[in-house]
């Protein structure tokens, strides 16, 4: 896994009269926590350049006073006005206490859903896991082929025996919609579906009308019954 190299100095001044002296300076505070002792530190704000801006899982390695702490990073603080960075949080890695990450998710595969006109919409972009430092790594793979149209990957359908996914099971990370152009082709074919639908029921009316007659002459014999009388 790729690592970034900090060359920090070790803070011995906290408070924020000796933090904004160093951010004039040019440095960033930080601070690391999560092994045996916190250490608070400080260094060139360009180093943290290619672990804060960036989409990428990566490890940091940080040398103060000549140790080195295995890290990830955890926080960042930004000035409400500027955007400049101001300060940074890492969790230490040790080997046998589980940590809790964010993950990057990485697709794989072309759905039969987009091969039949679909179209992909991710929804979510990383993945909250628990995990020992040892099974770290840069991405999670979420393979796409099966993703019919009108489907969902979600949170319970990725698995890793080594990863305890934090997030709710049930919200997608992925789905396949229809597009302008299926929903065009879709309303296009029902007025057809429709119209061959109604025949049947236009012959069905026949036999009631024909159904009438048999009321129409039991009506004779009633008129019939007269004639006796008359005699």
């Amino acid at each position: 896994m790729k690592t970034v190299t900090i060359e920090g100095q070790l803070r011995t001044e906290t408070g924020k009269k000796n933090t904004r002296r160093l951010r004039s300076q040019g440095l960033v505070p930080g601070v690391i926590y999560g092994g045996s002792q916190e250490v608070n530190f400080s260094a060139p704000v360009l180093s943290f350049k290619n672990l804060v801006y960036t989409s990428e899982f990566q490890l940091a390695q940080i040398n103060v006073e000549g140790k080195s702490y295995r890290c990830i990073l955890k926080d960042v603080q930004l000035n409400k006005v500027s955007d400049a960075l101001s300060h940074v949080d890492f969790l230490e890695l040790v080997e046998d206490k589980k940590i809790v990450a964010t993950i990057p998710i990485k697709f794989t595969g072309v759905s039969v859903g987009v091969k039949g006109g679909g179209k992909l919409v991710t929804k979510m972009k990383t993945l909250n896991v628990k995990t020992l430092p040892k099974y770290l790594k840069e991405n999670i793979e979420v393979d796409l082929t099966t993703l019919e149209l009108n489907g969902n990957i979600r949170v319970e359908d990725v698995q890793d025996e080594n990863y305890e996914i934090m997030n709710s099971p049930r919200i997608p990370i992925a789905s396949v919609v229809m597009t302008r152009q299926l929903k065009q082709e879709e309303a296009s074919t029902t007025p057809a579906a429709g119209a061959s639908a109604a025949k049947p029921a236009a012959g069905a009316a026949k036999p009631a009308a024909g159904a009438a007659k048999p009321a129409a002459g039991a009506a004779k014999p009633a008129a019939a019954a007269k004639a006796p009388v008359k005699k």
